[in-house]
């Protein structure tokens, strides 16, 4: 039995703080300069006030994404999460760091997002990124995301899932992708899809269009082939039962 649906299966890589390569001269968060911390810190602020010229003033203009996203895109994607959510709370963790030559910096952080949504459906959102990011002054000029983890629960009785998916796969290669559900169905359906897709900039908040399978298993279980160049996908798993529902999306590395 499958079910046609269409359902927002974005990232939310780009919309913390997040190309470099830490070196094995980078340093604990606890020796980073003050410049950079209060640069992090005025970003957090910003970030959970919702005020985008702040925010902005902190990404040079020739800032540049691994996803695609330039300045003026995130100018106009920020706000836009923004509105969907009725609370969104940013808390960015400073996790290591490197001074360059030109007196910049690179910094490896760690950003936790969670909010709520009330319109169409109440959910709860969980991100937790993982990115790097080089500092010109206090102005992010370049950002790689590392990994990431977004999940939106339902607010009553969501499935509790376990997600098994690599981190990095090489080119041209097969992945697995299994969303498990833990507890027992007893006599509950039981419906998923799952859906992989480049990372992009483009279309960031339109939904993908999902066909719902009756899943005779207690969860997910996707083999997926990787492309044949470097890049990264946003591999998404859709769960629902008729007391809840959990949608899930990773990051997979593709090199």
């Amino acid at each position: 039995m499958t079910s046609p649906c269409r359902w927002p299966l974005f990232s939310l890589g780009v919309l913390g703080i997040s190309v470099y390569s830490l070196s094995a001269y980078a340093a604990s968060p606890e020796t980073a300069p003050a410049a950079l911390v209060n640069a992090l810190e005025q970003i957090e602020s910003a970030s959970n006030e919702q005020d985008i010229d702040a925010v902005m003033a902190f990404y040079s203009d020739e800032f540049t994404n691994n996803d695609g996203f330039s300045y003026e895109i995130l100018q106009a994607t920020l706000p836009q999460l923004w509105e969907r959510y009725d609370t969104l709370d940013y808390r960015v963790e400073l996790q290591s760091w490197e001074a360059l030559e030109d007196g910049g910096y690179i910094a490896e952080t760690v950003t936790y997002i969670d909010g709520v949504q009330t319109t169409p459906r109440r959910l709860t959102l969980e991100s937790v990124i993982r990115s790097r990011q080089q500092f010109t002054g206090t102005q992010i000029t370049s950002q790689e995301i590392l990994s990431e983890r977004n999940q939106l629960n339902s607010e009553v009785t969501p499935p509790e899932v376990v997600v098994i998916l690599p981190e990095r796969v090489v080119p041209g290669d097969s992945y697995g992708f299994d969303a498990i559900v833990q507890e027992p169905l007893g006599e509950r359906y039981l419906l998923g899809a799952a859906l992989d897709e480049g990372t992009t900039a483009e279309d960031f908040f339109t939904p993908r269009p999902l066909d719902l399978e009756l899943l005779s298993a207690g969860g997910l279980f996707k083999l997926g082939d990787t492309p044949e160049a470097a890049d990264n996908l946003w591999v998404s798993g859709l769960l629902v039962r008729e007391d809840g529902l959990v949608v899930i999306t990773r990051r997979l590395r593709v090199e």
